[in-house]
């Protein structure tokens, strides 16, 4: 239901396909923006992305196209396995960039502990997908709000439980993004969290 990749107009797109889209790819700007002003110290950034995940190949040069004209310095680490993860961490431990960007799919929520962990133990301000992502150890996140995209799919749900056909339902844009932050990861890391971004913030943990 979730549209992640679609070359159909979002108002019509055809087939069997319609749902909500995420544009997580779209906000790699405005995320890294918020990175940076959380973690004022950022220069260096990791990618650590799917390769064989299509959209978050997307999403990892989106992310470094952001970055470069935003005066970053983006750097991909790829994975294709769980077995790639431990040669991936070691580069990261010798490499040390400033901040950890976690694009989401199946594979990175698998292991989504296994990374966080990595990266809180390392010192490494971690910014993955979504607000779930944040409360289990992640620094920050801002993408659509799942809840209430959860709950705007039920209604997709309905009406074609009802008939409607998926190609009858335009493909949707997210009505709220959220910032989450986590000061107790905050804290671990020895960050301290401007006013100025605390007053930004959608939910913080503490």
């Amino acid at each position: 239901m979730y549209a992640y990749f679609c070359q159909a107009p979002l108002a019509r797109p055809g087939g069997n396909i319609t749902g909500l889209a995420n544009l997580t790819i779209e906000t790699a700007g405005k995320q890294l923006e918020l990175f940076k002003a959380t973690v004022p110290t950022l220069v260096r950034v990791a990618v650590l992305y799917d390769a064989a995940n299509p959209v978050n190949a997307l999403h990892a040069q989106a992310v470094q196209t952001a970055g470069q004209a935003r005066g970053l310095t983006v750097q991909l680490w790829e994975v294709r396995g769980t077995d790639d993860f431990e040669r991936v961490f070691a580069g990261l431990r010798q490499e040390r960039p400033d901040g950890l960007y976690v694009p989401g799919g199946p594979l990175m929520r698998t292991n989504e502990k296994r990374i966080l962990d990595f990266a809180l133990k390392s010192g490494l301000p971690a910014m993955p997908e979504g607000s779930a992502s944040v409360e289990a150890g992640g620094l920050i996140s801002y993408a659509a709000d799942a809840v209430d995209q959860y709950r705007r799919l039920a209604s997709y749900v309905d009406k074609i439980l009802k008939g409607t056909k998926p190609a009858e339902l335009p493909v949707e844009q997210p009505r709220k993004f959220e910032l989450v932050l986590n000061l107790k990861t905050a804290q671990q890391l020895g960050l301290t969290i401007t006013p100025e971004v605390l007053s930004r913030a959608d939910k913080v943990i503490k």
